[in-house]
């Protein structure tokens, strides 16, 4: 018996040596993660808001050398783009999530649907940029805050559709059962039952795909280009901060700089607001 307690005992302070090599590799880790997040976020709050004055909300981009300016039309551009971008994918990902929970369980349009939706999650956002800049602005022969909006919605497409179909496979089956047995038709149950039950965790994805394609530059760069001055024409370029912070930070003047660090903060406030927002709705659903 001795000797059986005496292994245990050896194997249990193996076990408390691996684990505590284990935590202090892990805190390593993180500590060195942390230090480098917050080295970044100070250089841009501090770089940022040095950069931010009412001229960057209520002036367009200046021209090469001029002194004033700011950030009025990529702001409003940026604005459009998103919104068009939220118009268009979420009715569309939210119906083809709600298709692939409900009525996809044996069919093969719902398998190459999810292989498809997987393809585009992990594919690179240029890549998706080019493809619209060949379908789109090369046959119509100049870019366009339409195909800006195209390209972002391919992109917010796919995740709100995952996160649809995982939201609505989290409702119970009892609920839909219960709606079955008072005579409610499928569709109904689909709509008015499953999708209300699970409008939370939708809208977080919605959110989360907003804050994915808020600071996406490459696509911008093939399809709505930029435009130095203020415009609200879709099919015309139009400017839009990720790509006026991409080319104003390389540019050799040193205000285009203050301003490419004042869009920069402006882009990192709007993708935590979303980040934040998303995850307290999620949380209130979980609570709930």
């Amino acid at each position: 018996m001795s000797q059986i307690a005496n292994i245990n005992q050896a194997v249990f302070a193996r076990r408390q040596r691996a684990n505590k090599i284990g935590l202090a590799l892990s805190m390593l880790a993180m500590t060195l993660g942390m230090v480098f997040l917050i080295w970044i976020l100070s250089t841009l709050f501090i770089k940022g808001f040095a950069a931010v004055n009412l001229n960057m909300f209520t002036m367009s981009t200046p021209a090469p050398g001029s002194d004033n300016g700011g950030l009025a039309n990529a702001i409003v551009g940026s604005l459009m783009l998103i919104a068009s971008c939220t118009l268009i994918s979420t009715p569309v990902g939210v119906l083809a999530g709600l298709y692939l929970s409900e009525y996809g369980d044996r069919s093969k349009i719902a398998a190459v649907t999810r292989f498809v939706t997987d393809i585009m999650l992990s594919a690179p956002s240029i890549v998706i940029g080019l493809f619209v800049y060949a379908l789109f602005v090369a046959q119509v022969k100049h870019f366009s805050g339409w195909a800006g909006t195209i390209a972002l919605a391919l992109i917010a497409v796919p995740v709100v559709v995952r996160t649809t179909e995982n939201m609505l496979r989290l409702v119970p089956g009892s609920l839909r059962e219960a709606a079955y047995a008072l005579g409610t038709p499928k569709w109904k149950v689909a709509f008015y039952v499953t999708l209300r039950a699970a409008k939370s965790g939708i809208m977080t994805g919605i959110l989360l795909a907003l804050a994915r394609v808020s600071g996406e530059t490459a696509p911008l760069l093939f399809t709505a280009l930029n435009n130095q001055f203020f415009s609200t024409n879709m099919n015309a370029p139009m400017a839009n901060l990720p790509v006026v912070i991409f080319q104003f930070a390389m540019s050799p003047y040193d205000n285009w700089v203050d301003l490419a660090w004042g869009g920069s903060l402006l882009i990192t406030f709007a993708v935590l607001g979303l980040n934040i927002l998303a995850r307290v709705v999620f949380r209130e659903k979980a609570q709930g």
